[in-house]
């Protein structure tokens, strides 16, 4: 999905952009690492919402679209099986009537 000009976005070149910016600016590495791979709907928004003033938001979630990450958050969005998912459907069978 990278076009020649773009090199293609590994974890490394990810993991050398984001050390170029102070921890505090980075919410995956500021906060809890699990919350970004978190089964709770809630915990998911969450880490998609911090995700928003990330400084290498673009880059991650374009990086995670290349490498077709299986599950997790990924520059605000959630991946599942290598696709971007809108949200997180709870465990259990759905509600019987209309919420």
């Amino acid at each position: 999905m990278t076009s020649i000009l773009e090199p293609e976005v590994t974890l490394g070149v990810l993991h050398d952009r984001a050390n170029r910016f102070d921890e505090d600016l980075l919410p995956c590495r500021a906060n809890n690492p699990e919350l970004w791979f978190a089964e709770s709907p809630a915990d998911v928004e969450f880490a998609k919402a911090l995700c928003q003033t990330c400084p290498v938001q673009s880059l991650c979630l374009n990086g995670a679209v290349d490498r077709r990450e299986p599950w997790g958050v990924w520059g605000g969005q959630l991946f599942l099986q290598g696709k971007v998912i809108p949200r997180k459907r709870p465990r259990g069978r759905p509600r019987k009537d209309a919420a």
